[in-house]
């Protein structure tokens, strides 16, 4: 396993975290006992998996919370609350809320603090609110010991060109930021990755492989929507194979997704999320990786240099 420095926070951490969240929730969502779940977590473990990303709206903190016991030194464990009443919804909740939702978390995970505690899903709309009323109570929380480092994620699939991270990068005061990125969505390129880097805020990089982006049929499909979008030149791509020149150089498209996400500077961790352990290995393996061949990089940023409306998320999702 390959190590880094989470920006500014200073805490060693594994270049691949652990997702608990996303399609599979640690294969809850395909019907994987809490044991085996359980049992999925403590591999990543063993393989050198030092960062776990999970959310008290994934309900998989209490699986986080099992699999971690006893192996709590050296492990950064982020979590996220949601700023508003459900998920989806605009009506935000109160500062007292919100800390009342972190010592649930606490007693979820089993543990005394929260590396990095996230405000989960902000929109652009809500960032003001969020640094005015909760900024103030996060930082109470962390004078307490409840957590280390504060962190803001984005609504990747609504604002895919990721106007609250703009401003959250620009102004610099939460510690972590998530952000939505892969070789069909690089618009956090453009400030969000510089601006970033240049305030020492740490980046997780979410969406690096999602349904389309993980098979060549699917991920073609969506580079022709982006054609007919024109938001893709079909001068620039073959018609009939789009994505292909990826496999001549990957095993897999998601190899290929990965090691890109991996090795793009500004991107400190890929979150992966999984709910087996074969599909566990490949990702790390993948992410440990080498970076894609130059002229490969080079032209995948020019095929999507005008792409921003595809996220990876699956459609109907």
């Amino acid at each position: 396993m390959h190590y880094t420095k989470l920006g500014r926070t200073g805490l060693d951490v594994s270049v691949m975290a652990l997702g608990a969240g996303g399609k599979s929730r640690l294969g809850r969502k395909q019907g994987m006992s809490a044991a085996e779940s359980v049992a999925l977590v403590r591999r990543a473990l063993d393989e050198g998996v030092t960062l776990i990303d999970t959310a008290a709206a994934y309900e998989t903190e209490e699986i986080v919370g099992e699999a971690i016991a006893g192996r709590r030194e050296g492990l950064v464990i982020s979590t996220k609350e949601l700023v508003t009443t459900a998920f989806g919804q605009s009506e935000m909740v109160s500062a007292e809320e919100l800390t009342r939702r972190v010592e649930g978390s606490l007693t979820r995970l089993g543990v005394d603090g929260i590396d990095i505690l996230h405000l989960h899903g902000v929109r652009t709309a809500q960032y003001a609110h969020c640094v005015a009323a909760y900024l103030p109570a996060l930082e109470r929380m962390r004078e307490a010991g409840k957590i280390r480092f504060t962190g803001i994620t984005e609504f990747f699939v609504e604002e895919n060109r990721h106007a609250m991270l703009e401003q959250a990068t620009r102004d610099g005061l939460f510690d972590v930021v998530m952000v939505g990125f892969n070789f069909v969505n690089q618009t956090a390129l453009a400030k969000v990755l510089p601006q970033a880097k240049a305030k020492g805020v740490g980046t997780l990089c979410m969406y690096a492989v999602r349904g389309p982006l993980a098979w060549l049929d699917s991920a073609n499909a969506l580079v022709g929507r982006l054609v007919e979008a024109g938001e893709v030149d079909p001068d620039d791509i073959d018609r009939d194979n789009p994505l292909g020149f990826l496999l001549d150089v990957a095993t897999t498209l998601s190899e290929a997704a990965y090691r890109f996400c991996r090795h793009t500077p500004g991107l400190d961790v890929v979150i992966a999320g999984t709910g087996k352990q074969a599909h566990l290995i490949e990702n790390i393996a993948s992410i440990n990786g080498p970076p894609l061949p130059a002229d490969v990089q080079q032209r995948l940023a020019h095929m999507f240099r005008n792409a921003h409306s595809e996220t990876g998320e699956p459609e109907g999702d």
